[in-house]
């Protein structure tokens, strides 16, 4: 049984989508605050539905905390009343895997869950076509190591903190050095199909990604009309 929490900061709201979840057969835990769903947040929990706008912590601080501090991958829908196209954007970049504007339709809400949950199924089948390792380990001349099994990157031996999707453009694009990827083709390798995502938000992941990289970053090449490009030999170290 999939267990899914939900933060949200309207009780009402919280108890409305628990009992239509918990009519669709999945098992949920619910929370008022960003404080109080990172003290029950586990690793059994299976996905997390959660509100961006509460008080003290928001939504956004608390996918932040959950991607950068605890390292845990579960997969977040935000639901939130923020629709324009630079909250969308954030919510992307910070990690989300969907992002639900209210006010929304229960119908919607299922069948988003179902969508991701069926992907990240996938991925845990060995199924997806978002940067599946074929060889253990890529090394490249200026620095970058990426070990496609226990998904780490490696800049000179020292650690990088990336998001899952951070990591997958990148395994993506270093797999196939200097052949073009359109945002299209991104988007269907490392976001799934049933899921809506605006085209910027691969320029957004992929700034993020760049900024992490350092001098490496000058690898990842775009060509207008073409894509994105990994050229390893475009790095700036020790120039």
């Amino acid at each position: 049984m999939n267990k899914i929490l939900i933060v949200d900061d309207e009780p009402d709201l919280c108890e409305i989508l628990r009992f239509n979840l918990e009519s669709e057969g999945y098992e949920v835990d619910t929370a008022n605050s960003a404080e109080e769903g990172l003290k029950i947040l586990r690793d059994d929990h299976k996905l997390l539905l959660l509100d961006v706008m509460m008080e003290k912590m928001s939504g956004y601080q608390m996918a932040n905390k959950i991607r950068k501090e605890l390292h845990n991958d579960v997969p977040i829908i935000f639901l939130t009343a923020k629709d324009s196209e630079n909250d969308v954007l954030t919510g992307f970049s910070i990690g989300a895997d969907d992002y639900i504007t209210k006010p929304f339709s229960l119908k919607t809400v299922l069948a988003r869950i179902k969508a991701v949950l069926k992907r990240y199924s996938k991925q845990a089948d060995g199924q997806t076509a978002a940067a599946q390792p074929k060889a253990t380990t890529i090394h490249m001349d200026n620095g970058l190591e990426i070990d496609l099994e226990i998904k780490s990157v490696t800049i000179d031996g020292e650690k990088l903190t990336l998001t899952r999707k951070e990591f997958n453009i990148l395994a993506l694009l270093a797999q196939s050095p200097n052949r073009f990827f359109s945002r299209d083709e991104i988007l269907s390798q490392v976001w799934d199909d049933d899921t809506y995502v605006a085209e910027r938000s691969v320029d957004v992941h992929i700034a993020r990604l760049r900024k992490k990289l350092c001098h490496i970053g000058d690898c990842i090449i775009n060509r207008t009309g073409f894509g994105y490009s990994f050229d390893p030999n475009k790095s700036t170290n020790n120039e």
